[in-house]
């Protein structure tokens, strides 16, 4: 697997949550929550990919737990268009059912209040989408 930083962002209506690994992707840490409405989106994400300077970018792919897509699915892979837009980084959809209630589940058994805890569960869904990204990448 090549060396360098990856990031990985769980995209939502509201929040977008941010995940970066370290350069051998054996730790996943959250980064940052950013709002979906900013108007300076597209600047926060730019001063991100400047400071990490990722290899690859993940975005996580809400599919319905059937598999098939849904309106979330739609807004996700725009989303992933869109950072294809400003960068050269290949852009990777991954799979991330379950990735938001894995996320708030760990943070309630932690004794933390999920519905005080919103930012919070964005970037440990961002987490839980790189680790989960890294490990495919790894089995290659």
């Amino acid at each position: 697997m090549q060396r360098g930083r990856r990031i990985a962002f769980d995209y939502g209506d509201v929040r977008i949550g941010v995940a970066a690994s370290d350069a051998d992707s054996i730790i996943c840490s959250p980064i940052t929550t950013l709002k979906s409405s900013d108007k300076s989106l597209l600047k926060s994400i730019t001063a991100i990919f400047l400071d990490i300077q990722p290899i690859q970018i993940f975005v996580g792919r809400p599919a319905l737990l059937s598999g098939k897509d849904g309106a979330a699915t739609d807004k996700a892979v725009a989303f992933a268009d869109l950072l294809r837009g400003i960068t050269d980084v290949e852009v990777i959809m991954v799979d991330e059912r379950l990735s938001t209630v894995s996320a708030a589940r760990n943070l309630r058994e932690s004794g933390k209040n999920a519905k005080d805890s919103k930012d919070s569960i964005d970037m440990a869904a961002a987490v839980g989408i790189l680790e989960f990204a890294i490990d495919l990448e790894k089995r290659k």
